[in-house]
């Protein structure tokens, strides 16, 4: 088992969508890594050698992922909030950041809106 910046890989998947199990590595920087190594892409995550394993940690070693990148965009939000941006007020309030609409859509965001029924009033 393929255990990279404490991410176990995938076993069964081929390396460069393993990869991708980390946060922080998409399709497209596992590529550019596996290439500058000169791993074959197609090669299973079970088949890979420990020499290759190695030359793969040591390379992502490098970048900033996992913990150090969920740190570093949850401070980049809470500045924006503390500054008082438009963005950072959007970030508070749960709304969609980007510019989108929230009239019909944004339903993940603002999640999933239940009905009161109205009640009739009686009079005695």
């Amino acid at each position: 088992m393929a255990r990279i910046s404490n991410v176990n890989l995938p076993k069964d998947k081929r390396i460069e969508v393993g990869l991708t199990a980390i946060y922080g590595i998409g399709r497209r920087l596992s590529k550019k890594v596996l290439t500058e190594l000169k791993i074959n892409l197609d090669t299973k995550v079970n088949d890979l050698t420990e020499d290759e394993i190695g030359k793969i940690r040591e390379a992502v070693g490098k970048l900033s992922l996992e913990g150090d990148l969920r740190r570093k965009m949850s401070m980049d939000i809470k500045r924006l909030q503390d500054i008082g941006t438009y963005r950072g007020f959007r970030h508070r309030r749960r709304l969609p950041v980007r510019g989108q609409r929230t009239k019909t859509n944004a339903r993940t965001k603002k999640g999933k809106r239940v009905t009161v029924a109205n009640k009739k009033i009686t009079t005695k």
